[in-house]
């Protein structure tokens, strides 16, 4: 009901971007839309019998000022130019998007791999809230969750946020999932600071009004925030390193130990954290052939979601396959990347 809704309203509200303006009629104009899209855009015919006039896809991204919505609106743009008629949603980025996708009132979603495994599983923040129908479709960017602070708090590591005033995110946000399984990792709890459920932007604000002492920001680097705070202020980047981060890699294995390089942030030296991928994720009922299709249509035009934004750019492409996901494909995804030479190890 939802999806034969989604194209009513699509028809009156998208129709320009539909080439046959009787792509609402029967099967036979809708085909010769989706044929006249491909030849308008180079783009080529579905091999699967996908009629894209006739299919709405909703790509949930973030918020407006963050990284998913560019790239997930890039994702949106390519699948419209493909002959879909689409929508990028603005949203509060990965626990609401794996809410949409369970819910089926969205196609694709953006989300950190941490959240969609611990929702997957029915854990930590989705305790008792298991959503089984979640499906990956492909890996996306690195998250690297950075601890900023500055000069004079006398914050030097994880274990030095006891007692401080410390921005965790929003509540259940990507960003403080990452904080509390932080905290845990280092044998503390968030009864060990006076935290703030702040987006990182808002506790950065607070930290240059001096009413924070640190936040937590998990994002591509460099995050243009942080890079704000580092050109205004002392800024120092907390490492997240020692046996804190062997107990946090080995109890959540989606993390993976990694550096921010030298100079990201003005930083002399490289500094010790994690990361986490973003991936694009489905729900399971979602047509086989549809996800196929798509899968098809974004990597024939992956350079213009390439030149969305600089962190796609490097991290988008083909060649990076899906060894790093951590729950299983979308069988319409894993039936793309086998026939295009790649390991599915969740879908054997």
């Amino acid at each position: 009901m939802k999806k034969l809704f989604k194209s009513a309203i699509s028809c009156v509200l998208l129709a320009a971007t539909v080439v046959s303006m009787s792509g609402c009629g029967g099967a036979a104009s809708s085909a010769a839309a989706n044929e006249t899209a491909a030849e308008d855009t180079n783009v080529k015919p579905s091999k699967v019998g996908i009629d894209r006039p006739r299919e709405f896809v909703t790509v949930a991204t973030g918020p407006t000022s963050g990284i998913y919505y560019p790239i997930g609106g890039a994702i949106a743009k390519v699948l419209n130019n493909a002959g879909y008629k689409t929508s990028a949603q603005a949203t509060g980025a990965s626990v609401e998007n794996i809410n949409l996708i369970s819910q089926d009132d969205a196609e694709l979603a953006i989300a950190m791999q941490d959240s969609v495994v611990q929702a997957y599983e029915g854990f930590a923040a989705f305790e008792g809230k298991k959503k089984e129908d979640l499906r990956a479709v492909m890996r996306l960017w690195p998250n690297y969750v950075q601890l900023v602070t500055v000069e004079g708090t006398g914050i030097n590591s994880v274990e030095d946020l006891k007692g401080k005033r410390v921005g965790v995110g929003a509540p259940n946000s990507g960003v403080e999932l990452n904080a509390r399984m932080i905290y845990e990792a280092y044998g503390m709890t968030y009864e060990d600071s006076n935290v703030d459920y702040l987006s990182y932007g808002e506790a950065i604000d607070q930290m240059k009004n001096g009413q924070c002492d640190a936040a937590f920001v998990t994002s591509g680097i460099p995050n243009s925030t942080v890079s704000e705070l580092a050109f205004s202020y002392d800024m120092k980047i907390v490492p997240i390193n020692g046996e804190g981060r062997d107990r946090l890699i080995e109890k959540y294995p989606f993390f993976a130990a990694t550096t921010i390089p030298v100079g990201t942030y003005g930083n002399n030296e490289e500094v010790d954290t994690v990361f986490v991928y973003n991936i694009l994720v489905a729900n399971a009922q979602l047509s086989d052939d549809l996800v196929y299709d798509m899968l098809d249509c974004i990597f024939n035009d992956v350079a213009a979601i390439k030149a969305s934004h600089n962190t796609a750019d490097k991290n988008i492409d083909v060649s990076f396959g899906v060894n790093d996901l951590k729950i299983p494909l979308h069988n319409g995804a894993a039936k793309w990347w086998k026939e295009h030479g790649y390991e599915t190890p969740l879908n054997p």
